[in-house]
């Protein structure tokens, strides 16, 4: 059971607010992928952003800075989001393996975006290692080839790939379950739009799912071949759809399915508040 502080911590406006903030920086940057990507498919001005390259090109934009502002605050939201998830299990979720691997994701989330949160105010402050496109890339695939160094370092990396595989099998899951979303109490929604809202919610994490698998998978790749070379960010991803036969049609639909995630994220942050105990 939960003591009183927890339950104050783990659902007061304040974190709650700070919930929502982090649903719509997340959203933001999986837009400006999805979209720029599109753009790409129908040869207009656009490119492969990972999303550091998101938050530049958000930067680059008319009173870009002040937006990374207000997405800065966001950004630290989310990561405090994930670990009230991880740390004061808010979702109610079991103490059993499931339960157990769900909350260790939830900490292995608020880490990964923790980690865009120098870059994005480096950029607002014109500091170096700003965020810029491709950044994550070279940053992952330097810290692979440092892991090769390591004893054993081809299984660790082998085992960071099936991580990626697994959390992409898993968010294909969550994303076909019946009661996708469950945690997530709706308010001012008709049942109309509730259920719109969740098609769109499938739909976008499925494709981000296959974006994780595919990292994952070139992980994979490289462990295999003791080679950091073969590791993929999300824009070595997303080229790789495009290479393929019918890649445009591949990327496209990838692309349509990361804009409906940052749409959903998005509606997260605005519509809807968590289910308290």
């Amino acid at each position: 059971m939960k003591s009183n502080q927890e339950k104050t911590l783990a659902f007061n406006p304040i974190t709650e607010n700070l919930a929502r903030m982090g649903y719509v920086a997340r959203g933001l940057l999986y837009l400006v992928i999805g979209v720029l990507a599109i753009m790409l498919v129908f040869g207009v001005s656009g490119g492969l952003k990972d999303q550091q390259g998101a938050i530049a090109f958000i930067g680059q934009q008319l009173f870009g800075k002040i937006l990374l502002g207000f997405f800065l605050i966001g950004l630290a939201g989310y990561v405090l989001w994930g670990l009230n998830r991880a740390i004061l299990n808010p979702l109610h979720k079991e103490n059993n393996f499931k339960g157990i691997l769900a909350r260790v994701g939830f900490f292995v989330s608020a880490a990964a975006y923790a980690i865009l949160i120098i870059p994005t105010y480096n950029y607002i402050f014109s500091s170096p290692n700003a965020a810029q496109n491709g950044a994550q890339s070279i940053q992952l695939r330097n810290l692979i080839g440092t892991i090769f160094l390591m004893p054993l370092g081809e299984w660790i990396v082998g085992i960071i790939g099936l991580i990626f595989l697994g959390v992409g099998i898993f968010q294909v899951y969550k994303g076909l379950k019946h009661n996708f979303d469950e945690q997530i109490k709706s308010y001012n929604l008709s049942s109309t739009k509730l259920k719109i809202v969740k098609i769109i919610g499938r739909f976008g994490t499925v494709a981000r799912a296959i974006v994780f698998f595919l990292i994952g998978l070139f992980l994979l790749f490289a462990a295999y071949k003791a080679n950091s070379a073969e590791v993929k960010g999300i824009d070595g991803v997303l080229l790789i759809i495009l290479q393929q036969s019918c890649g445009p049609w591949l990327l496209g639909v990838v692309a349509l399915g990361l804009v409906a995630f940052g749409f959903y994220s998005l509606l997260s942050g605005f519509w809807f508040k968590m289910r308290k105990p």
